[in-house]
């Protein structure tokens, strides 16, 4: 973020709590072929709006919750909870109604039932009155308002004129196209959201080409400065006038552990714009934040110091293909010269430290590619590698000379070349550039070849000989 002070939010929206019970299926039941479960232990932690306002605290923030609640012990608990989190809360009691509580039943780590219990109906008129009362009490001085849209009831026609205007308003609903009047400074819609938005019956299979054909529409219908469409397994998509999208990628997990990730990333990514971040800087800390959680069973919260050991790693070390070129080009707009090696590195030694040394002297950016496991088995025969690419590429992430970690599948780096363009491509052995297949694509992208010092008896194929010889 470009400032250290303390970030001052409102969250306003849809609260609920969030209750994991975690259970053991040792046999069926006698009445139904369903399993008996046998419930083991129960975590709880706040849910939706509530959630987003955790996360906030967690990540530094000083925030005011707006919401409501129902006069019943779901409502008592949600409240001590977000209290005992450092949440202020300003929820309106509404007498008579239910708080949300969404109960999810896990055995063996899969999730085997979810029920709900809430109330969607909109708020009584009383209750409106009383929540635009806080909103206004709430609002002036604000850094930020996240408004958390999940078709609660708390957002009457009221409600949103009272959040119109605001200079930064970020919005996560459900249905978006609402949200248009108030002209918010960002909204974060999901894939089937923006679909339903389009009203375009067929979903296409290509969901990236889909979305980047129709970024000025999409604009356009949400009268938003920003849009961020969330991906699940394949990241976000960042729509902004004038500007082509902008991708973040996220590494899959689970379907049933990104539970509550979207308001992760939604705190983080408000938080990060309210602290003068560009957009794209702030959906890369949104995609940071809840890469973090969806590791975590349950409803989790990122925490300052992990969002920023996250980024670190993000943008510091292992790259997919795609984002690394996105990073180089920034590189470059630096006037930094970028240097590319590649290889298997199954068995990390002298002779390659010594070469990767060289070669990140030779520039301003090094960058390594790894052969995946399924390229070095073809390359090397059977019984490799000894270690897997993730291992590899952790090794070579933690040398100082590295500066980007990536890995293809490929028996050459040709694909990665086309997309990178290195200035140096550097090789460490006893080749000469003549023997390097890759040596006329290199030159042919403007590129320079160069093979760096060897030193004789440091291979891993040496190494892993002499380990069969032991006894």
């Amino acid at each position: 973020m470009g400032t250290d002070r303390t970030i001052s939010a409102v969250v306003v929206g849809d609260v609920m709590l969030d209750s994991w019970l975690r259970c053991s299926a040792k046999r069926l039941a006698q009445e139904a072929p369903v399993p008996v479960m046998s419930l083991e232990a129960t975590d709880e932690a706040p849910g939706g709006a509530a959630n987003t306002a955790a996360n906030l605290v967690a990540l530094g923030a000083r925030v005011r919750l707006i919401g409501a609640v129902g006069d019943d012990a779901c409502g008592d608990k949600l409240v001590q909870s977000l209290r005992l989190l450092g949440v202020e809360t300003c929820l309106v009691t509404v007498p008579g109604r239910r708080t949300a509580h969404k109960r999810r039943l896990v055995s063996g780590g899969q999730l085997t039932a979810r029920y709900d219990e809430e109330d969607l109906d909109v708020l009584p008129e009383r209750a409106e009155r009383e929540l635009l009362g806080r909103l206004r009490e709430a609002v002036p001085g604000a850094d930020v308002v996240v408004a958390c849209d999940y078709g609660g009831g708390v957002f009457t026609a009221a409600v949103r004129r009272a959040l119109a205007g605001l200079p930064l308003l970020v919005v996560d609903a459900h249905a978006i196209a609402p949200w248009g009047e108030c002209a918010p400074a960002a909204v974060l819609p999901n894939y089937a959201e923006v679909v339903r938005l389009l009203g375009d019956p067929d979903e296409p299979a290509d969901r990236l080409a889909y979305l980047t054909a129709r970024s000025d529409r999409l604009m356009e219908l949400t009268r938003a400065g920003i849009v961020v469409t969330t991906l699940d397994g394949e990241g976000t998509l960042l729509h902004r006038a004038g500007r082509p999208p902008y991708r973040t990628y996220a590494r899959p997990a689970p379907q049933h552990m990104a539970t509550g990730a979207g308001d992760t990333y939604t705190a983080a990514f408000a938080l990060w714009l309210a602290g003068g971040a560009s957009p794209e800087e702030a959906a890369e800390a949104g995609q940071a934040a809840a890469g973090v959680v969806v590791r975590r069973p349950g409803t989790a919260v990122c925490t300052r110091y992990e969002l920023q050991r996250a980024l670190r790693r993000h943008d510091g070390t292992v790259q997919t293909a795609e984002r690394l070129a996105q990073l180089l080009d920034e590189h470059r707009r630096r006037g930094e010269r970028v240097v590319f090696t590649n290889g298997c590195f199954d068995v990390l030694h002298r002779g390659h430290v010594t070469y990767l040394e060289q070669a990140g002297r030779l520039g301003d950016v090094l960058v390594v590619a790894v052969n995946s496991d399924a390229s070095v088995a073809r390359l090397k025969g059977p019984g490799r590698p000894l270690n897997p690419c993730e291992d590899r590429m952790s090794v070579l992430a933690a040398l100082n000379d590295v500066d980007y970690v990536t890995e293809f599948d490929e028996d050459t780096p040709e694909r990665l070349l086309r997309m990178i363009r290195p200035e140096l491509y550097v090789k460490g052995g006893d080749y000469t550039p003549e023997m390097l297949p890759e040596a006329p694509l290199v030159r042919a992208l403007g590129g320079e070849v160069r093979v760096l010092g060897y030193l004789p008896d440091r291979s891993t194929t040496a190494i892993i000989g002499r380990m069969r010889l032991l006894p």
